[in-house]
């Protein structure tokens, strides 16, 4: 067996050749989704990306007979620890050959790195946080990933099982049928009755006014998420970095507050799946494939429900139906009838009921694993 060979990865082409390593893995898989490679450029910036102001990562691709076959990166997250008082480390960007000696000699040297930094368990796929990809995807290959989840192959698992990672935790992901839900019809009855109870009303952000609606969503989703197994909270230059790309694939009817006497409590944003054209784009979107952006745009049938909140005083008084009922008929009223409600950890029983409210069926799950040094 020919040797394996660990190296470092610090300049731009080697940075690239990480980027790009995944196609090799999926040129066959007809549901991957490659990712647009300005994107990786930018979200792996050390420099650039506001995550390494709280962070460290190290970069690593694993080479044998001098071709790639895997990568891996590690990183100290001191926000996570600070938050959760922890000293744990995590590994992420996993991308291997079906290969354990392979797979084993990447997680070895993440390991290695996290323990000499003195950590003491090794958690992931994260790439980088809970705020980013998130878990590895264990149930629903058939269908291709809804914009910002995951994909894998189905070995990825035993790899991590091979080498002593064991479960940590599962992310469910939820597919809402309009037409189930209005079957039930509980969804508009509770949230009519809400919204009269308490004078409550939708309002769709103001996108002239995006700096200052964007300190309100980061007030209401870091109190609603702060208990939440895993969650660390955007800080302002990465919730600042993170909006303004969400900005470009925003739509304002499905970006919106609710309130009571003018004042915000509960704010949802739902985006279209702009990875049914970024299937098409081969990880470019110039010099010509951002105009499938626009061309392509009527033929996406999906949203996913990426953030959803209401914060702790009004939280169990029925906001959340009135979101659910709003996300609903503003999907519908472009012609899109089916949605993601991804992810939701499987032990959060009020994310479980709303998504279970919605008839959602569970069709994909994520699972997290640990390495304990």
């Amino acid at each position: 067996m020919s040797t394996i060979e660990i190296r470092k990865i610090e300049t731009p082409s080697e940075i690239m050749k990480f980027i790009k390593f995944p196609w090799r893995i999926y040129k066959d898989e007809p549901n991957w989704v490659p990712p647009l490679i300005m994107d990786r450029k930018k979200i792996l910036d050390k420099k650039k990306n506001p995550f390494f102001q709280h962070a460290t990562s190290e970069y690593f691709m694993a080479y044998r007979d001098g071709e790639p076959v895997g990568r891996i990166v590690a990183t100290e997250n001191d926000l996570h620890n600070e938050v959760h008082e922890e000293k744990i480390g995590f590994f992420g960007f996993f991308e291997c050959i079906n290969d354990q000696e392979v797979a084993n000699a990447l997680l070895d040297t993440a390991k290695e790195w996290l323990k000499n930094r003195g950590l003491t368990l090794m958690r992931g796929p994260a790439s980088f946080s809970s705020n980013d990809e998130w878990g590895l995807l264990l149930q629903g290959y058939d269908d291709p990933p809804v914009l910002l989840m995951p994909y894998n192959p189905p070995y990825y698992h035993d790899l991590l099982l091979n080498y002593g990672c064991v479960k940590v935790k599962d992310l469910n992901g939820y597919k809402i049928v309009n037409e189930k839900i209005t079957k039930v019809n509980k969804i508009p009855r509770v949230a009519a009755l809400a919204a009269k109870k308490y004078n409550a009303k939708v309002r769709n952000i103001n996108l002239k006014e995006y700096q200052k609606e964007l300190a309100t969503i980061k007030k209401i989703w870091n109190e609603n998420w702060e208990k939440n197994w895993g969650f660390i909270p955007f800080t302002e230059p990465e919730i600042d970095a993170m909006a303004e790309d969400l900005k470009q694939l925003a739509t304002p009817e499905l970006a919106f507050f609710i309130e009571i006497d003018g004042e915000p409590i509960g704010f949802s944003l739902t985006l279209l799946d702009y990875n049914q054209i970024f299937k098409y784009m081969n990880g470019r979107l110039f010099p010509f494939n951002f105009i499938k952006m626009f061309t392509k745009k009527k033929e996406i049938n999906r949203v996913r429900i990426v953030m959803l909140g209401v914060v702790k005083a009004w939280q169990g008084h029925g906001i959340d139906a009135i979101m659910y009922d709003n996300i609903i008929k503003q999907s519908a009223k472009i012609g899109i009838h089916f949605g993601d409600a991804s992810w939701i950890v499987e032990d959060n029983l009020k994310m479980v009921r709303g998504a279970e409210m919605m008839e959602g069926e569970l069709y994909k799950v994520f699972r997290v694993y640990d390495y304990i040094f």
